[in-house]
């Protein structure tokens, strides 16, 4: 039901998208408190995306017609929001070009899957723990529910609430938040995009952007955010850590004016160049010979054998019986030590009863209806009628023609009831003779 002045968010579903609020139940049950929500599934269009405040692009995974594209464009630059999401393997393992919208505002998802280098709290490497990833403080004063300093709260004590934000600022960091990044690529971010969210040290790529936003400079209310993982909002992973907190922020960044965040971004954040690693299991199957400049040989080569590194001779048993009296053991020859098998199994014992042999099958004898057999022709005929109905004619005329001995050939039932009738009429014409 939608509910008058609340925000509406447009919901793409047109290019098969992941993140469907019929199934991000989670998710949909959260916006609905705030916003109104609608679906769009047999494409897209201006006038359609107007009526909105925010439209989202959860995940395509078929690419977007070039007049589409401008259609959203259009929609931006009127001041619509746009939110993008998509998943690890980037444009070539969804099959979209979302890139091809989002490049022109300085964003890019790139063709790769973020993984922890450690365990911590979830099994599968892809989904990653991100505890220091958030760089921009206002994310993490928005989801505290902290009033911006230097704004007057119901009482008017705006001096209170500045201590109160200068406190709170000292005691938490603006790596305060920690989420889950699950099955997602990073990003390339550009001015006068900026950064939100990062992989962290410890995830692999490190340092590299996973969310990012991008405001129109001709107009404040058109917002772009782009984040690399749409099951950051699934059901499975948007109540773990502060991911659900990090929608709230992101929604209502997107979609009201309650939330700034281009003036609080950090000016130098903690990010890393995007650095590209060989294919190290098929360059160690490629192995080639390096040259390099060798001694000169001599012209007696078996001066280059080493006999002292192996040889097989006698010289250390002197040596080794030598050990019995410093050791002060008596040298005797060794004897014989009677070996005791263990038995696994019982013993064999004789069958009390003889065994029972496979007995032999049955001749393969064809089966005879002798009723069938020895029947006259008027009672086979009688079976034949009581046994067809009418969608069996032709079965019926054949297997008839077969009681009465009539060969029709290739002809068919025609050339059966043809030959039948042939005979009744010669019957009839020697009769009048």
């Amino acid at each position: 039901m939608t509910k008058a002045g609340q925000p509406s968010i447009l919901f793409d579903l047109s290019k098969r998208e992941q993140c469907d609020p019929n199934e991000f139940k989670k998710m949909q049950r959260r916006l609905k408190q705030t916003y109104n929500i609608s679906l769009a599934k047999e494409g897209l269009n201006f006038n359609d995306m107007k009526q909105h405040q925010l439209l989202v692009l959860g995940g395509p995974q078929d690419p977007f017609r070039e007049a589409e594209i401008n259609e959203i464009v259009k929609y931006f630059q009127t001041g619509g929001s746009v939110m993008v999401m998509l998943g690890e393997g980037g444009e070539n393992k969804n099959g979209t070009n979302i890139n091809y919208l989002i490049e022109q505002f300085g964003i890019s998802i790139n063709n790769d899957s973020l993984v922890r280098t450690s365990y911590y709290k979830y099994l599968h490497p892809k989904e990653v723990f991100v505890s220091k990833g958030i760089l921009n403080k206002e994310i993490v004063r928005c989801a505290r529910g902290v009033q911006k300093a230097g704004k007057k709260d119901a009482d008017g004590n705006s001096v209170a609430r500045r201590l109160m934000d200068i406190r709170d600022e000292s005691k938490h960091d603006n790596t305060g938040l920690n989420f889950v990044y699950p099955y997602g690529a990073t990003l390339n971010v550009q001015k006068p995009a900026f950064p939100l969210l990062s992989s962290g040290p410890i995830s692999y790529p490190m340092n590299r952007p996973l969310c990012s936003t991008f405001v129109n400079p001709s107009n404040k209310n058109a917002k772009l955010v782009v984040i690399g993982s749409v099951r950051f909002f699934g059901d499975e992973f948007v109540d773990k850590e502060d991911n659900m907190k990090i929608l709230d922020v992101l929604f209502k960044w997107a979609a009201t004016d309650e939330v700034e965040l281009g003036d609080y971004v950090t000016e130098e954040s903690d990010l890393s160049e995007y650095q590209h690693v060989p294919d190290i299991g098929s360059m160690a199957d490629k192995l080639k010979s390096c040259l390099e400049e060798s001694e000169e040989l001599p012209r007696d080569f078996t001066t280059l054998f080493d006999d002292t590194m192996f040889k097989f001779d006698t010289d250390n048993i002197p040596e080794a019986m030598n050990l019995y009296k410093d050791l002060s053991l008596k040298h005797e020859p060794i004897s014989l030590i009677t070996p005791s098998f263990e038995t696994p199994l019982p013993p064999l014992q004789a069958a009390t009863f003889a065994p029972s042999m496979k007995e032999l099958p049955l001749p393969s004898l064809d089966f005879f209806d002798l009723d069938e057999q020895f029947s006259s022709q008027r009672v086979r005929l009688a079976q034949m009628t009581n046994k067809c109905s009418d969608d069996d004619l032709d079965y019926y005329v054949e297997e008839c023609g077969e009681i009465l001995g009539v060969d029709a050939g290739r002809e068919g039932p025609k050339g059966i009831l043809y030959h039948i009738f042939s005979e009744l009429v010669k019957y009839k014409k020697h009769n009048q003779d």
